[in-house]
Protein backbone atom coordinates (compact mmCIF):
# COMPACT_ATOMS: atom_id res chain seq x y z
CA UNK A 1 0.00 0.00 0.00
CA UNK A 2 1.06 3.42 -1.05
CA UNK A 3 2.70 5.68 1.98
CA UNK A 4 -0.75 7.09 3.51
CA UNK A 5 0.51 9.90 5.25
CA UNK A 6 3.09 12.64 2.96
CA UNK A 7 4.93 15.58 3.67
CA UNK A 8 2.28 17.24 4.67
CA UNK A 9 -0.65 14.85 6.14
CA UNK A 10 -3.09 12.94 4.01
CA UNK A 11 -4.36 14.89 1.05
CA UNK A 12 -5.87 14.25 -2.00
CA UNK A 13 -9.26 15.43 -4.54
CA UNK A 14 -12.11 15.49 -2.27
CA UNK A 15 -14.98 13.03 -2.32
CA UNK A 16 -12.56 10.26 -4.75
CA UNK A 17 -9.27 10.11 -3.15
CA UNK A 18 -10.03 11.27 0.34
CA UNK A 19 -13.90 10.39 0.72
CA UNK A 20 -15.93 11.09 3.63
CA UNK A 21 -15.72 7.58 4.77
CA UNK A 22 -11.33 7.85 4.46
CA UNK A 23 -12.29 10.87 7.00
CA UNK A 24 -14.54 8.95 9.13
CA UNK A 25 -11.66 5.89 9.77
CA UNK A 26 -8.77 8.62 10.41
CA UNK A 27 -11.16 10.15 12.75
CA UNK A 28 -11.17 6.90 14.87
CA UNK A 29 -7.39 6.30 13.79
CA UNK A 30 -5.87 9.77 14.70
CA UNK A 31 -8.12 8.92 18.20
CA UNK A 32 -6.95 4.97 18.99
CA UNK A 33 -3.46 5.91 17.34
CA UNK A 34 -2.27 9.11 17.88
CA UNK A 35 -3.11 10.49 21.24
CA UNK A 36 -0.55 9.82 23.80
CA UNK A 37 -1.44 6.96 25.85
CA UNK A 38 -2.34 8.02 29.79
CA UNK A 39 -2.94 5.83 32.44
CA UNK A 40 -3.63 8.22 35.19
CA UNK A 41 -6.80 9.70 32.24
CA UNK A 42 -10.07 10.81 33.81
CA UNK A 43 -11.78 12.37 30.93
CA UNK A 44 -11.89 11.73 27.61
CA UNK A 45 -9.42 12.50 24.89
CA UNK A 46 -10.21 16.04 23.59
CA UNK A 47 -9.34 16.60 19.62
CA UNK A 48 -9.54 20.54 18.30
CA UNK A 49 -10.33 20.25 14.48
CA UNK A 50 -10.13 23.48 11.86
CA UNK A 51 -10.55 24.18 8.60
CA UNK A 52 -9.82 26.68 5.37
CA UNK A 53 -12.65 27.60 3.28
CA UNK A 54 -13.13 25.04 0.28
CA UNK A 55 -16.25 23.82 0.17
CA UNK A 56 -15.56 20.36 0.80
CA UNK A 57 -14.47 20.87 4.11
CA UNK A 58 -17.71 20.67 6.15
CA UNK A 59 -17.71 17.47 5.55
CA UNK A 60 -14.44 16.20 5.58
CA UNK A 61 -15.06 18.11 9.57
CA UNK A 62 -17.99 16.10 10.37
CA UNK A 63 -16.42 13.26 8.88
CA UNK A 64 -13.25 13.20 10.87
CA UNK A 65 -15.38 14.50 13.97
CA UNK A 66 -17.88 12.07 13.40
CA UNK A 67 -14.69 8.76 13.39
CA UNK A 68 -12.83 10.80 16.87
CA UNK A 69 -16.33 10.78 18.74
CA UNK A 70 -17.19 7.05 18.21
CA UNK A 71 -13.74 6.48 19.62
CA UNK A 72 -14.32 8.13 22.56
CA UNK A 73 -13.10 11.65 21.73
CA UNK A 74 -14.73 14.99 22.57
CA UNK A 75 -14.50 16.98 19.70
CA UNK A 76 -14.06 20.58 19.62
CA UNK A 77 -15.03 22.08 16.01
CA UNK A 78 -13.54 25.43 15.41
CA UNK A 79 -14.48 26.33 11.84
CA UNK A 80 -12.28 28.49 9.63
CA UNK A 81 -8.96 28.92 10.93
CA UNK A 82 -5.24 29.04 9.93
CA UNK A 83 -3.36 25.69 10.29
CA UNK A 84 -1.20 27.82 12.93
CA UNK A 85 -4.31 28.74 14.81
CA UNK A 86 -4.33 24.69 15.39
CA UNK A 87 -0.93 24.50 16.56
CA UNK A 88 -1.52 27.32 18.80
CA UNK A 89 -4.46 26.68 20.59
CA UNK A 90 -3.73 22.95 20.62
CA UNK A 91 -1.23 24.20 23.51
CA UNK A 92 -3.03 27.17 25.06
CA UNK A 93 -6.27 24.92 25.59
CA UNK A 94 -4.68 21.84 26.38
CA UNK A 95 -6.07 19.37 23.80
CA UNK A 96 -4.38 15.71 22.87
CA UNK A 97 -4.59 16.27 19.86
CA UNK A 98 -5.61 18.96 16.97
CA UNK A 99 -6.81 18.22 12.99
CA UNK A 100 -6.58 20.39 10.27
CA UNK A 101 -8.84 20.06 6.96
CA UNK A 102 -6.55 21.45 4.60
CA UNK A 103 -4.87 21.39 1.18
CA UNK A 104 -3.12 24.35 1.79
CA UNK A 105 -1.71 25.90 -1.52
CA UNK A 106 -3.71 22.92 -3.74
CA UNK A 107 -6.88 24.05 -5.88
CA UNK A 108 -10.21 24.08 -4.34
CA UNK A 109 -10.98 20.67 -5.93
CA UNK A 110 -7.99 18.81 -3.52
CA UNK A 111 -8.22 18.67 0.04
CA UNK A 112 -6.30 17.22 3.25
CA UNK A 113 -6.21 16.46 6.76
CA UNK A 114 -3.09 16.95 8.83
CA UNK A 115 -2.98 15.91 12.53
CA UNK A 116 -0.85 18.12 15.25
CA UNK A 117 0.58 16.74 18.84
CA UNK A 118 -0.60 18.23 22.17
CA UNK A 119 3.35 20.33 21.90
CA UNK A 120 2.04 22.51 18.59
CA UNK A 121 4.06 20.31 16.00
CA UNK A 122 2.99 17.83 13.47
CA UNK A 123 2.91 13.83 14.76
CA UNK A 124 6.02 12.12 14.43
CA UNK A 125 6.42 9.33 11.57
CA UNK A 126 6.38 6.57 13.93
CA UNK A 127 2.77 7.65 15.19
CA UNK A 128 1.57 9.07 11.71
CA UNK A 129 2.41 5.08 10.45
CA UNK A 130 0.50 4.17 13.23
CA UNK A 131 -2.55 5.71 12.61
CA UNK A 132 -2.32 4.87 8.89
CA UNK A 133 -2.04 1.32 10.04
CA UNK A 134 -5.32 1.60 12.28
CA UNK A 135 -7.34 3.42 9.37
CA UNK A 136 -6.58 0.10 7.40
CA UNK A 137 -8.07 -2.03 10.49
CA UNK A 138 -11.72 -3.75 9.90
CA UNK A 139 -12.18 -3.77 13.41
CA UNK A 140 -9.59 -2.75 15.53
CA UNK A 141 -9.50 -2.17 19.58
CA UNK A 142 -11.18 0.59 20.94
CA UNK A 143 -14.29 2.32 21.54
CA UNK A 144 -15.64 2.17 18.53
CA UNK A 145 -19.31 2.70 18.81
CA UNK A 146 -19.27 2.31 22.97
CA UNK A 147 -18.17 5.52 24.46
CA UNK A 148 -19.63 8.18 22.42
CA UNK A 149 -17.52 11.72 22.92
CA UNK A 150 -19.47 14.66 21.96
CA UNK A 151 -18.94 17.33 19.20
CA UNK A 152 -19.38 20.52 20.03
CA UNK A 153 -18.37 24.29 18.57
CA UNK A 154 -15.29 26.21 19.68
CA UNK A 155 -16.13 29.65 19.86
CA UNK A 156 -13.59 32.46 19.93
CA UNK A 157 -10.91 30.31 18.56
CA UNK A 158 -10.17 33.73 15.99
CA UNK A 159 -9.59 36.16 18.36
CA UNK A 160 -7.67 33.45 20.78
CA UNK A 161 -5.17 33.79 17.52
CA UNK A 162 -5.94 37.31 16.83
CA UNK A 163 -4.98 37.67 21.01
CA UNK A 164 -2.10 35.81 20.76
CA UNK A 165 -0.73 37.81 17.85
CA UNK A 166 -1.55 41.17 20.01
CA UNK A 167 0.88 39.60 22.92
CA UNK A 168 3.64 38.75 20.62
CA UNK A 169 3.80 42.29 18.28
CA UNK A 170 1.97 44.72 21.13
CA UNK A 171 5.22 46.78 20.30
CA UNK A 172 4.86 46.85 16.43
CA UNK A 173 3.25 50.38 15.40
CA UNK A 174 2.07 50.43 11.62
CA UNK A 175 0.12 54.11 11.88
CA UNK A 176 0.73 55.47 8.57
CA UNK A 177 1.56 52.83 6.69
CA UNK A 178 -0.32 51.05 3.84
CA UNK A 179 -0.03 47.67 3.47
CA UNK A 180 -1.65 45.30 0.60
CA UNK A 181 -2.80 41.88 1.87
CA UNK A 182 -3.78 38.76 -0.46
CA UNK A 183 -5.57 36.24 1.49
CA UNK A 184 -5.64 33.74 -1.13
CA UNK A 185 -9.91 33.49 -0.44
CA UNK A 186 -8.67 31.20 2.65
CA UNK A 187 -8.28 30.77 6.32
CA UNK A 188 -6.39 34.04 6.79
CA UNK A 189 -9.37 36.45 4.92
CA UNK A 190 -10.55 37.24 8.75
CA UNK A 191 -7.30 36.98 10.85
CA UNK A 192 -4.89 39.18 8.35
CA UNK A 193 -6.54 41.98 7.73
CA UNK A 194 -8.12 42.12 11.73
CA UNK A 195 -4.18 41.62 12.88
CA UNK A 196 -2.75 44.62 10.65
CA UNK A 197 -5.27 47.12 11.82
CA UNK A 198 -5.02 46.28 15.52
CA UNK A 199 -1.52 47.54 14.99
CA UNK A 200 -2.93 50.53 13.23
CA UNK A 201 -1.51 49.72 9.30
CA UNK A 202 -4.29 51.24 6.36
CA UNK A 203 -5.04 47.78 4.72
CA UNK A 204 -5.72 46.74 1.05
CA UNK A 205 -7.03 43.90 1.06
CA UNK A 206 -7.96 41.13 -1.76
CA UNK A 207 -8.88 37.42 -1.60
CA UNK A 208 -10.96 37.83 1.22
CA UNK A 209 -14.26 37.17 -0.17
CA UNK A 210 -14.22 32.84 -0.21
CA UNK A 211 -16.66 31.25 -1.89
CA UNK A 212 -15.75 27.75 -1.12
CA UNK A 213 -14.19 26.96 -4.70
CA UNK A 214 -12.08 30.30 -5.48
CA UNK A 215 -9.44 29.74 -2.62
CA UNK A 216 -6.06 30.09 -4.28
CA UNK A 217 -7.56 30.58 -7.68
CA UNK A 218 -5.14 33.49 -9.26
CA UNK A 219 -4.55 35.00 -6.07
CA UNK A 220 -1.97 33.92 -2.69
CA UNK A 221 1.45 33.45 -2.44
CA UNK A 222 1.18 30.47 -5.89
CA UNK A 223 -0.02 33.41 -7.54
CA UNK A 224 1.51 36.48 -6.58
CA UNK A 225 0.72 39.01 -9.64
CA UNK A 226 -2.47 39.74 -8.58
CA UNK A 227 -0.94 41.32 -4.93
CA UNK A 228 2.41 42.83 -7.47
CA UNK A 229 -0.39 44.76 -9.33
CA UNK A 230 -2.19 45.93 -6.25
CA UNK A 231 0.62 46.93 -4.17
CA UNK A 232 2.09 49.27 -7.58
CA UNK A 233 -1.50 50.53 -8.38
CA UNK A 234 -2.90 51.41 -5.19
CA UNK A 235 1.21 53.10 -3.77
CA UNK A 236 1.32 50.83 -0.81
CA UNK A 237 4.62 50.22 0.87
CA UNK A 238 4.37 46.62 0.31
CA UNK A 239 2.80 43.80 0.40
CA UNK A 240 2.05 40.06 1.50
CA UNK A 241 0.64 37.15 0.40
CA UNK A 242 -0.92 34.31 1.91
CA UNK A 243 -1.85 30.61 0.99
CA UNK A 244 -5.04 28.85 1.18
CA UNK A 245 -4.75 27.42 4.82
CA UNK A 246 -1.94 30.46 6.45
CA UNK A 247 1.07 28.70 6.92
CA UNK A 248 3.21 30.36 4.06
CA UNK A 249 4.04 34.12 3.20
CA UNK A 250 5.59 36.04 -0.05
CA UNK A 251 6.23 39.69 -0.02
CA UNK A 252 6.49 41.74 -2.64
CA UNK A 253 8.01 45.67 -2.44
CA UNK A 254 6.65 48.74 -3.12
CA UNK A 255 7.92 48.70 -6.87
CA UNK A 256 6.28 45.14 -7.13
CA UNK A 257 9.03 42.71 -6.23
CA UNK A 258 8.76 39.17 -5.20
CA UNK A 259 10.46 37.91 -2.07
CA UNK A 260 10.48 34.36 -1.58
CA UNK A 261 10.97 32.16 2.03
CA UNK A 262 14.50 32.48 1.97
CA UNK A 263 14.98 36.39 1.85
CA UNK A 264 12.55 36.79 4.19
CA UNK A 265 14.05 34.03 6.34
CA UNK A 266 17.54 36.10 5.49
CA UNK A 267 15.86 39.44 6.88
CA UNK A 268 14.35 38.07 10.33
CA UNK A 269 17.76 36.15 11.17
CA UNK A 270 19.82 38.76 10.74
CA UNK A 271 16.97 41.05 12.06
CA UNK A 272 16.55 38.44 15.35
CA UNK A 273 20.90 38.48 16.00
CA UNK A 274 21.02 41.43 16.13
CA UNK A 275 18.29 41.80 19.15
CA UNK A 276 19.76 39.32 20.51
CA UNK A 277 17.06 36.72 19.73
CA UNK A 278 18.65 34.19 17.59
CA UNK A 279 19.25 31.29 19.15
CA UNK A 280 21.98 28.94 17.60
CA UNK A 281 20.90 29.26 13.79
CA UNK A 282 18.66 28.65 11.18
CA UNK A 283 17.37 25.43 9.55
CA UNK A 284 16.47 25.00 5.74
CA UNK A 285 15.72 22.71 3.59
CA UNK A 286 18.16 21.52 0.98
CA UNK A 287 16.19 23.71 -2.03
CA UNK A 288 17.09 27.19 -0.23
CA UNK A 289 19.35 29.20 -3.01
CA UNK A 290 22.48 29.78 -2.43
CA UNK A 291 23.05 32.79 -1.93
CA UNK A 292 20.62 32.27 1.34
CA UNK A 293 23.80 30.32 2.36
CA UNK A 294 26.22 32.96 1.65
CA UNK A 295 24.72 35.49 3.71
CA UNK A 296 24.09 33.95 6.50
CA UNK A 297 28.24 32.80 6.42
CA UNK A 298 28.82 36.00 5.79
CA UNK A 299 26.73 37.13 8.75
CA UNK A 300 28.71 33.99 10.94
CA UNK A 301 25.57 32.03 11.38
CA UNK A 302 25.25 28.75 11.24
CA UNK A 303 23.19 27.09 8.97
CA UNK A 304 21.51 23.55 9.22
CA UNK A 305 19.61 21.70 5.87
CA UNK A 306 16.93 19.17 5.79
CA UNK A 307 14.97 17.15 3.27
CA UNK A 308 12.27 19.13 1.76
CA UNK A 309 9.61 19.22 4.19
CA UNK A 310 8.56 21.83 7.12
CA UNK A 311 8.55 18.62 9.50
CA UNK A 312 11.78 18.17 9.09
CA UNK A 313 12.78 22.22 9.60
CA UNK A 314 10.87 21.91 12.99
CA UNK A 315 12.56 18.73 13.87
CA UNK A 316 16.05 20.11 13.15
CA UNK A 317 15.43 23.32 15.30
CA UNK A 318 14.13 20.47 17.93
CA UNK A 319 17.23 18.48 17.93
CA UNK A 320 19.50 21.74 18.18
CA UNK A 321 17.24 24.07 20.50
CA UNK A 322 17.09 26.67 17.52
CA UNK A 323 14.22 29.08 17.09
CA UNK A 324 14.08 30.00 13.62
CA UNK A 325 13.73 28.25 10.02
CA UNK A 326 11.95 28.26 6.77
CA UNK A 327 11.62 26.61 3.37
CA UNK A 328 12.04 28.96 -0.13
CA UNK A 329 8.08 28.31 -0.62
CA UNK A 330 7.92 30.52 2.30
CA UNK A 331 7.12 28.31 5.67
CA UNK A 332 8.89 30.68 8.34
CA UNK A 333 8.93 29.29 11.95
CA UNK A 334 9.80 30.89 15.19
CA UNK A 335 8.88 28.60 17.65
CA UNK A 336 9.24 31.65 20.06
CA UNK A 337 5.61 31.91 18.76
CA UNK A 338 4.21 28.80 17.34
CA UNK A 339 6.52 25.35 16.17
CA UNK A 340 4.78 25.74 12.61
CA UNK A 341 5.03 27.99 9.93
CA UNK A 342 2.47 31.26 10.49
CA UNK A 343 2.32 33.13 7.86
CA UNK A 344 0.46 36.36 9.49
CA UNK A 345 3.36 36.43 12.36
CA UNK A 346 5.98 36.02 9.81
CA UNK A 347 4.33 38.98 7.83
CA UNK A 348 4.34 40.95 11.37
CA UNK A 349 8.00 39.99 11.96
CA UNK A 350 9.33 41.20 8.70
CA UNK A 351 7.42 44.19 9.40
CA UNK A 352 9.59 44.84 12.64
CA UNK A 353 13.12 43.20 11.27
CA UNK A 354 12.45 46.36 8.43
CA UNK A 355 11.80 49.06 11.11
CA UNK A 356 10.66 51.25 8.94
CA UNK A 357 12.13 50.73 6.28
CA UNK A 358 11.44 49.65 2.77
CA UNK A 359 11.25 46.00 1.40
CA UNK A 360 12.64 46.74 -1.81
CA UNK A 361 15.85 48.68 0.27
CA UNK A 362 17.15 45.94 2.23
CA UNK A 363 18.65 43.17 0.30
CA UNK A 364 19.76 40.55 3.28
CA UNK A 365 20.48 38.56 0.31
CA UNK A 366 21.52 37.96 -3.07
CA UNK A 367 19.66 35.28 -5.06
CA UNK A 368 21.57 33.21 -7.81
CA UNK A 369 19.79 32.58 -11.03
CA UNK A 370 18.41 28.99 -10.41
CA UNK A 371 17.40 26.32 -13.23
CA UNK A 372 14.83 23.53 -12.26
CA UNK A 373 14.33 20.57 -14.32
CA UNK A 374 12.01 17.88 -13.88
CA UNK A 375 13.25 15.04 -15.76
CA UNK A 376 10.14 11.83 -16.13
CA UNK A 377 12.10 8.23 -16.13
CA UNK A 378 11.21 5.10 -15.68
CA UNK A 379 12.22 4.10 -12.08
CA UNK A 380 13.61 7.43 -10.13
CA UNK A 381 15.07 5.23 -7.31
CA UNK A 382 17.24 3.51 -10.09
CA UNK A 383 17.82 6.54 -11.80
CA UNK A 384 19.61 8.00 -8.62
CA UNK A 385 21.04 4.62 -8.02
CA UNK A 386 22.89 5.20 -11.06
CA UNK A 387 27.06 5.10 -10.58
CA UNK A 388 27.58 7.10 -14.30
CA UNK A 389 25.25 9.92 -12.91
CA UNK A 390 26.46 10.04 -9.34
CA UNK A 391 29.30 11.10 -11.04
CA UNK A 392 28.68 13.73 -13.43
CA UNK A 393 26.84 15.37 -10.28
CA UNK A 394 30.39 15.03 -8.12
CA UNK A 395 31.80 16.83 -11.47
CA UNK A 396 29.36 19.55 -11.76
CA UNK A 397 29.79 20.20 -8.26
CA UNK A 398 33.21 20.60 -8.02
CA UNK A 399 32.95 22.70 -10.99
CA UNK A 400 30.64 25.20 -9.00
CA UNK A 401 32.47 25.01 -5.44
CA UNK A 402 32.04 28.39 -3.90
CA UNK A 403 30.22 29.91 -6.40
CA UNK A 404 26.63 27.63 -6.41
CA UNK A 405 25.46 24.39 -6.21
CA UNK A 406 23.90 21.53 -7.89
CA UNK A 407 20.94 19.35 -6.52
CA UNK A 408 19.69 16.45 -7.99
CA UNK A 409 16.98 14.39 -5.88
CA UNK A 410 13.93 11.83 -7.00
CA UNK A 411 10.52 13.43 -6.69
CA UNK A 412 8.57 11.71 -3.35
CA UNK A 413 5.32 11.66 -5.29
CA UNK A 414 6.08 10.84 -9.13
CA UNK A 415 8.38 9.02 -11.23
CA UNK A 416 10.86 12.15 -11.89
CA UNK A 417 14.21 13.08 -11.14
CA UNK A 418 14.46 16.49 -9.93
CA UNK A 419 17.57 18.33 -11.42
CA UNK A 420 18.81 21.86 -10.19
CA UNK A 421 21.37 24.32 -10.58
CA UNK A 422 22.31 27.80 -9.06
CA UNK A 423 25.23 29.84 -10.70
CA UNK A 424 26.26 33.40 -11.12
CA UNK A 425 24.65 33.50 -14.43
CA UNK A 426 21.47 31.65 -15.75
CA UNK A 427 23.42 30.78 -18.73
CA UNK A 428 26.03 29.09 -16.86
CA UNK A 429 23.01 26.91 -14.51
CA UNK A 430 21.18 25.78 -17.65
CA UNK A 431 23.86 24.86 -19.19
CA UNK A 432 25.33 22.77 -15.54
CA UNK A 433 21.45 21.79 -15.83
CA UNK A 434 21.64 20.58 -19.70
CA UNK A 435 24.32 18.20 -19.09
CA UNK A 436 22.90 16.44 -16.26
CA UNK A 437 19.68 15.94 -17.81
CA UNK A 438 21.82 14.04 -20.73
CA UNK A 439 23.52 11.92 -17.85
CA UNK A 440 20.06 10.86 -15.84
CA UNK A 441 19.39 7.11 -16.82
CA UNK A 442 15.82 5.95 -17.90
CA UNK A 443 14.45 9.08 -19.49
CA UNK A 444 10.96 8.67 -20.55
CA UNK A 445 9.49 10.95 -23.25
Amino acid sequence: MARLFGTDGVRGPAGTVLTAELALRLGRAAVLGGVAPDPERLARPRLLVVRDTRESGPMLEAAFAAGAAASGADVHLAGVLPTPGAALLVRSLGFDLAAVVSASHNPFADNGIKLFGPDGRKLPDALEERVAALVEEESPDGAWGTDIGQVTPLLGATEDHLRALDERFADLDLRGRRIALDCAHGATARVAPEAFRRRGAEVVVIGDAPDGRNINAGVGSTHPEALQRLVVEQGCELGFAFDGDGDRLLAVDHEGRASDGDELLALIALHLRESGRLAGGVAVTVMSNYGFHAAMDAAGIEVATTPVGDRHVMAALAERGWNLGGEQSGHLIETGFVPSGDGVAAALLVLEALAGDRLGDRRAMERLPQVLVNVPVADRDGAMADAGLATAVAAADAALAGRGRVLVRASGTEQLVRVMAEAPTEDEARAVVDGLVAAVPGRVA
